[in-house]
């Protein structure tokens, strides 16, 4: 089996290892038959594409700073920080089989069989955030009224943002995607539900809070996801338990998972499963890829987008400080 981990060990570029990496999968999954393959080597070959071809990111994050100039005129007491990346490989890596294997133990567990190649490769279609922007908000506890609650105030202005955002860039060229899950707020408007993915109604694993929702661009031709949450949601997914700290307890979950699946009753799992399993004991301190090093799997200086995505644009705003309760 192929798999990501054998071509980390030979100084070449992030570039480079995706190009051979997607040729070699290509290559096997012809000769195998295999379609989830070739979906897989479908992601990697989108990957290149923008890393190979991104002018269109200038323009792009253009038209995501006319939102963020739009909420600075309407929020200034707010405080707010717009992030920009293109996706890392190995977390695109771990996105792609992670997705097999959830999906495939999700199938099986609710209808006591698999589901066929074409619903797995259908999965992998979802992915749209190779590129994704996230709105992170607070409110400062200056700005807060007696009696006021600091969680419910960043919550109202974070749907009030996610009504706002779907009409603007529409204006600009972004399509809003329908998102295909069933739990939508009443707190977004009607005309918008189909589109996000509330996982602020519907919390994820580990607590994981956050809006979501995709856009194709026109311009570039290319899908990009926007998150909306507040600071407490993005310490909780960067910092807390939704991110490495629940680390133990997602291999609990993933040993429970290839429990439940038997070795050889479904090669796609076994793959993804194998996959995501040697990525997750990576050494990253033996790891010699170009403009990349590491200590250990915590002291990370990544300046090509291995570990950590490839940074877009910082918008940072401040709030204004008023002596007056907002």
């Amino acid at each position: 089996m192929i798999s990501l981990n054998d071509y980390l060990y030979n100084g070449d570029t992030v570039v480079k290892i995706l190009h051979s990496y997607s040729n070699d999968l290509k290559e096997s999954a012809i000769r195998d038959n295999n379609g989830v393959d070739l979906a897989h080597c479908n992601c990697l070959v989108q990957m290149i594409g923008l890393l190979e071809h991104n002018e269109f990111l200038t323009l792009q994050s253009q038209t995501i700073r006319e939102f963020y100039k739009y909420m600075t005129e309407k929020y200034p007491h707010l405080a707010f920080t717009f992030k920009g990346r293109i996706k890392s490989l190995i977390r695109l890596e771990e996105k792609i089989n992670g997705n097999i294997v959830e999906y495939i133990y999700e199938y099986y567990s609710r209808t006591g069989k698999y589901p066929s190649e074409s619903e797995i490769k259908d999965q992998l279609r979802r992915i749209k955030d190779l590129i994704a922007y996230r709105i992170v908000i607070s409110l400062p506890k200056c700005h807060l009224a007696p009696g006021e609650n600091r969680e419910e105030c960043e919550i109202k202005y974070i749907y009030e943002i996610a009504n706002a955002l779907p009409g603007f860039l529409e204006e600009r060229g972004f399509e809003p995607e329908i998102s295909g899950l069933d739990h939508q707020s009443d707190r977004i408007r009607e005309q918008y539900r189909q589109y996000y993915r509330d996982y602020i109604s519907t919390p994820k694993s580990f607590e994981y809070r956050s809006l979501h929702i995709a856009f194709f661009d026109n311009t570039s031709r290319s899908n990009i996801e926007v998150q909306i949450r507040t600071k407490a949601m993005d310490d909780n997914a960067e910092i807390g338990p939704a991110n490495h700290l629940g680390y133990e307890k997602r291999q609990e979950k993933d040993r429970a998972r290839r429990e439940a699946i038997p070795y050889g009753e479904n090669s796609f799992f076994d793959n993804a499963y194998e996959r995501g399993m040697m990525l997750q004991k990576l050494d990253l301190s033996k790891v010699d890829v170009n403009m990349f090093g590491a200590v250990d799997n915590a002291m990370i200086n990544d300046g090509c987008g291995l570990y950590r995505g490839r940074l877009i644009l910082p918008y940072e705003h401040l709030s204004r400080f008023q002596n007056d309760l907002v």
